[in-house]
């Protein structure tokens, strides 16, 4: 049984979820969620495992035909929404009915936001995942970003015995001006200057952003006199700050599996949320951490959904 028809598909929504593993040898990316802890958000408010598969919906929403009753929740970054041409609120449960049209809107902070559905969206699992690979057209609802006209099933699942709110103290605030944290290499003895650079001015989001990374502006990372301008090309992970013969950084995401230029820095995987809800012209700035730190704010984070579940 049909969940939805795409009516319009919005700026660039597909499906995800929290990423494929263990094939990036093969040139296989991980993909998934570029937000997971408001991917996450969704699935709970509406009852769904953590890994459900979601619609991440970038800048610009999607308006949907609903065909079958069941709970919605959309998280992330902050969208109009309506039902039937009244406003609802998101980090919300929404209970929908067949007829039901439900529109969402432009960005007005962040940038992308995630839509689940009771039960997860019905898609194949392709190696151990749902996540849409544009690039490779493989997972997710037919390879690609949804287009008018498609339409959705949902797995089989109970509605809510009662709405869901998400806490308000733990709904992010989404900021044009941001810092985020990162460690040091693998490559930081290519710079000396250049991690002062880094760490001491702020970087403008360029228009060049996208799922595989971002491009930055701001001032010259310079890599050392009689350093070579690139490097053997090796595995990349997501959060990885390469730094091209431009000498301006890209933050690598989640459709990168392999980098040819030093990497100064990798940005800690808890902020790599706010990177992602990012849009050109928004500021970042650079905090250096370590390891253990990191760790730390990971178990944080896991804690934090763990305490979230509890209480709704």
């Amino acid at each position: 049984m049909s969940a939805f028809k795409v009516l319009a598909p919005g700026g660039f929504t597909m499906v995800q979820d929290n990423g494929r593993f263990g094939y990036q040898q093969m040139g296989i990316p991980v993909c998934g969620v570029l937000d997971s802890f408001a991917s996450k958000g969704a699935n709970i408010l509406v009852g769904n495992d953590e890994n459900q598969a979601v619609l991440e919906i970038t800048v610009m929403g999607p308006s949907l035909e609903i065909t079958k009753e069941m709970d919605i929740a959309l998280t992330g970054a902050k969208m109009g929404m309506t039902l039937n041409d009244k406003p609802i609120e998101q980090w919300k449960s929404i209970r929908v009915n067949p007829g039901d049209i439900l529109t969402i809107s432009q960005i007005q902070s962040g940038c992308r936001s995630y839509l689940a559905f009771s039960g997860g969206l019905k898609v194949p699992k392709i190696m151990g995942s749902f996540s849409t690979y544009v690039g490779g057209k493989i997972g997710g609802f037919m390879g690609r970003p949804l287009q008018k006209g498609d339409i959705l099933q949902t797995n089989d699942a109970q509605v809510l015995n009662k709405p869901r709110s998400f806490p308000c103290d733990y709904i992010p605030a989404y900021l044009p001006n941001i810092v985020v944290r990162a460690i040091l290499g693998p490559q930081d003895d290519y710079f000396d200057q250049g991690i002062i650079a880094l760490f001491e001015t702020e970087y403008m989001v360029t228009a060049k952003a996208n799922r595989m990374g971002y491009r930055l502006q701001g001032a010259p990372v310079s890599i050392k006199k009689g350093m070579p301008q690139s490097i053997v090309s090796e595995p990349s992970m997501p959060g990885s700050i390469q730094i091209p013969p431009d000498e301006q950084p890209i933050i690598l995401l989640v459709e990168q599996t392999v980098g040819g230029y030093a990497k100064i820095a990798t940005v800690i995987s808890t902020d790599l949320s706010k990177v992602a809800q990012t849009t050109p012209g928004d500021t970042i700035r650079f905090e250096k951490t370590d390891l253990k730190t990191a760790h730390m704010l990971y178990m944080e984070e896991r804690k934090k959904t763990a305490k979230i579940k509890e209480l709704l």
